[in-house]
């Protein structure tokens, strides 16, 4: 795992189907792809051995085909598909499909964080036992 802060931007006008996200961050615990699927546009029907994976549609209607059923999924649903289950993605609206595919294959390493009450505070405590931070005020757009 790579020590310190990477950024990248989304291109939601690219022409790619896949936007390599983990890459882009250099992020290794887990995959990140951005897909934009043009109407009638399909990936591959695929399986993954060892990796589950969950797709976010951020914009329009995506159409997952679970072993051959279809789930419609429309912007802001979420599904989780365990591994060794085939799937395929298809946009089969007038509209292009934007998601979020992300990927894992190791036990997730919940409860290890720690939280500060100030940027000068050098120890911390888990996040359950700070508070949460007064409300900011909101800058004029």
């Amino acid at each position: 795992m790579e020590d310190g802060v990477a950024f990248a931007q989304i291109d939601f006008n690219g022409s790619e189907r896949f936007q390599r996200l983990r890459a882009e961050l250099g992020v290794t615990a887990f995959g990140l792809n951005l897909i934009l699927l043009a109407p009638g546009q399909a990936g591959r029907i695929h399986r993954h051995e060892h990796q589950e994976e969950v797709y976010l549609v951020l914009d329009g209607e995506l159409s997952l085909y679970v072993e051959g059923d279809e789930h419609v999924l429309g912007q802001g649903a979420l599904a989780r598909v365990a591994p060794n289950v085939r799937r395929q993605l298809v946009n089969r609206r007038p509209r292009r499909v934007v998601l979020l595919a992300l990927g894992g294959a190791a036990a997730h390493e919940g409860r290890d964080g720690v939280a500060y009450v100030s940027w000068d505070d050098a120890t911390g405590a888990p996040p359950q036992q700070i508070p949460l931070p007064a409300d900011v005020p909101v800058d004029a757009a």
